[in-house]
C-alpha cells in the first residue's frame, strides 16, 4: 500500500516515470465505504480553490480537487486499508516540486498540467525548464516559511554560548570587573617604576584613598609580590571572606572570595602572583586561584587555622597552624600532610621560614611563671626535629613575625610593646641592644613587616596609629595616626615608594603615600 504523496527516502524519481503507457493508466479508488460502485479519478488537469477559513469538502468532487485544503491529504496520512489506488505525477517535473507546489503554495494557485505561470511562482522556488525525465537533479533552497531542522545539542550549544558572551565572569557582590583584567591589565601608575630598580623605601604621609567592603576586622592586607601586578591589594577579614583591591588607582573591589564558612586568620600570595593561600576557622587550607575564583585545593587540618605560609623554595608545599599542639606541612599537589611537627603547646601563632627554608619558627601562647620557654621555637624542616625552644627568656607571646630582606635576622613582635631582634643563625640569639618601642600591642595580633630594601620597619598599633621605625637604630621616623581602632597590619609596596596599605579591627583599609 503507498501513500499519495513520496518522500525523499522513498524510491527514485526515475523508477516512477519509467513505466509502461499501460501502468500510467488512471487508478480506480475505492471510498472509505467499500462500495465499488464509487470511484474517484486521478486527472492530468486539476484545479485548486479552497477557502482559507471555511472549507466544506464535496463528496462529488475529487480528491486532488480538495487538496488545497491540507487536512484532507496530510502529508503523513495514509489511504484505509480497503484503499486500491496507483500513484501517478505530471510528467513534466519533479516528486519534490510537485509536492512542494501540492503542500506549501497559496491558496489561490492555480496549476494545469503540473505547469506554473510565471505570475504564480513560489518565493524562492527553482524553476523547472525541460522535461522532468531529463533535468538533473540540482540543489534547491528551502522555500519560503519553512525552517531547516536544528538539533537539539547545536540549540542547547548555541543558547549557551550566547549567555556567556552576554555576562562578563565575575564573582562576588559589587564586582563589575571582568575576570581578565585582575591580572592582564598594569597599573598606570605603577608603569614608570618596573623599568629601574626600586628606589630607597619612603615614608606615607598622606591618605590616598579608603576602601571599605568588609563586615568584620581585616587582619591582615599584602601587596601582590609580583611588580607588575603590585597595584593588587589582597585583604583577609573575620566576615568570612577576602578580597583583592586595586589599591595603587581606583580603590574598587576587583573580586571578592566567599571560600570559606569561617573567619579568615591569613591570606598570603603564592609567588606567581595568580594564586592566593587562606587559613581560616573552619579548619580548612584553601587555595584559590585568583582570576576565576575557583577553589584549586582545600584541605581540613581538624582544627582551627591561624597563620599559613609557603615554603620559600618549594611553593607546592605549605604549613599550617592555629588551635593544635601540631604544625602540618601539606603538598597541595598530593593533598597529602608530608610532615608533622608535635610540641607540648596550645596554639600557633605564627609561623616563619628562615631562609634558604633549611630552618623555621614558630611563635606560641605558651609561657611559664619566670620565662616564656618554648614562646618561640626553632625546627628543622626536614627531619622535623626541634632545633631550639630557649630563644626568647621574657613572659610576653609574640604575635607575629618578620624576616629582614637582606641581613641575617628576623623580628618578634611581642605583647611587652616592643619588637625584639634575633639572629636567623644558630643559636638564634636575641639583641639585647635593639628594640623597637613606642607602639602598644595589648594583646591584638599586630603584625610588623620589612620595607623591600630593609632600611625601615613598619608595625601597627592598638591606638589605632602605624609606627615606622630606623632598622638599624631602631630610632621612630615617623608615626601616622591611621585609624580610631586598633591598626592590625602595615604592608609597605614592594614599587612605589613611600606607599603603604593599614587595615584595623573595624574592616577599614586605607591606603596612604
Amino acid at each position: 500500500m503507498s501513500s499519495l504523496v513520496a518522500y525523499e527516502d522513498s524510491e527514485s524519481e526515475d523508477d516512477s516515470f519509467n513505466q509502461t503507457e499501460e501502468e500510467r493508466a488512471p487508478a480506480s479508488v475505492q471510498t472509505g465505504s467499500c462500495d465499488e460502485n464509487q470511484e474517484v479519478r486521478v486527472c492530468d488537469s486539476f484545479e485548486v480553490t479552497p477557502t482559507p477559513h471555511s472549507f466544506t469538502p464535496d463528496p462529488e468532487r475529487s480528491v486532488f480537487q480538495h487538496h488545497g485544503s491540507r487536512s484532507s491529504l496530510h502529508p503523513h496520512s495514509r489511504p484505509q486499508s480497503c484503499f486500491s489506488l496507483e500513484r501517478k505525477y505530471c510528467s513534466d517535473d519533479t516528486a519534490q516540486e510537485k509536492h512542494f507546489r501540492d503542500t506549501t503554495g497559496p491558496l489561490s494557485l492555480r496549476a494545469t498540467h503540473g505547469k506554473i505561470s510565471p505570475q504564480q511562482t513560489l518565493p524562492h522556488m527553482p524553476q523547472s525548464s525541460g522535461d522532468g525525465l531529463n533535468a538533473p537533479k540540482r540543489h534547491r533552497t528551502v522555500p519560503s516559511g519553512v525552517r531547516p531542522y536544528i538539533p537539539k545539542r547545536q540549540r542547547l550549544a548555541t543558547s549557551v554560548e550566547t549567555v556567556d558572551s552576554k555576562c562578563p565572569a565575575e564573582q562576588g557582590a559589587g564586582n563589575q570587573t571582568k575576570e581578565s583584567q585582575i591580572l592582564s591589565e598594569v597599573s598606570v601608575r605603577i608603569k614608570p617604576y618596573l623599568p629601574h630598580k626600586p628606589s630607597t623605601a619612603g615614608i606615607p604621609r598622606r591618605l590616598l584613598m579608603s576602601l571599605e567592603g568588609h563586615q568584620g576586622p581585616v587582619n591582615t592586607v599584602q601587596w601582590c609580590p609580583v611588580p607588575h601586578l603590585s597595584h593588587l591589594l589582597l585583604s583577609a577579614s573575620m566576615d568570612k571572606t577576602f578580597k583583592v583591591w586595586d589599591g595603587a588607582e581606583s580603590g574598587r573591589c576587583l573580586r571578592a572570595y566567599t571560600c570559606h564558612s569561617g573567619a579568615v586568620r591569613d591570606a598570603c600570595w603564592t609567588p606567581c602572583g595568580r594564586h592566593l593561600l587562606t587559613g581560616s576557622f573552619d579548619n580548612s587550607a584553601v587555595i584559590t586561584d585568583v582570576e576565576t575564583g575557583q577553589q584549586v585545593v582545600k584541605l581540613n587540618n581538624q582544627f582551627k587555622v591561624m597563620c599559613v605560609v609557603l615554603h620559600p623554595s618549594n611553593p607546592d608545599v605549605f604549613l599550617c597552624g592555629g588551635y593544635s599542639s601540631v604544625v602540618k606541612a601539606w603538598d597541595s599537589r598530593s593533598c597529602k600532610v608530608v610532615n608533622m611537627y608535635k610540641a607540648g603547646i596550645q596554639q600557633t601563632l605564627d609561623i616563619l621560614f628562615l631562609r634558604g627554608g633549611v630552618d623555621f619558627i614558630t611563635s606560641t601562647d605558651c609561657v611559664s611563671r619566670d620565662s616564656a620557654d618554648r614562646t618561640l621555637v626553632a625546627w628543622d624542616y626536614q627531619t622535623t626535629a626541634k632545633v631550639s625552644n630557649q630563644i626568647y627568656h621574657e613572659r610576653y607571646t609574640c604575635p607575629s613575625l618578620a624576616l629582614h630582606p637582606l641581613e641575617e635576622s628576623f623580628v618578634a613582635q611581642t605583647n611587652g610593646n616592643y619588637m625584639a631582634v634575633f639572629s636567623s643563625q644558630q643559636p638564634y640569639r636575641m639583641n639585647k641592644r635593639r628594640r623597637y618601642e613606642g607602639h602598644k600591642v595589648e594583646g591584638y595580633a599586630v603584625q610588623c613587616e620589612f620595607s623591600l630594601d630593609g632600611t625601615i620597619l613598619a608595625s601597627g598599633s592598638s591606638t589605632g596609629s602605624a609606627h615606622f621605625y630606623d632598622c638599624h637604630n631602631a630610632r621612630s621616623l615617623h608615626t601616622l595616626q591611621a585609624h580610631s581602632q586598633p591598626c592590625l597590619c602595615v604592608s609597605q609596596h614592594p614599587v612605589l615608594p613611600a606607599t603603604a596599605a593599614t587595615c584595623d579591627w573595624a574592616g577599614e583599609i586605607k591606603v596612604w603615600h
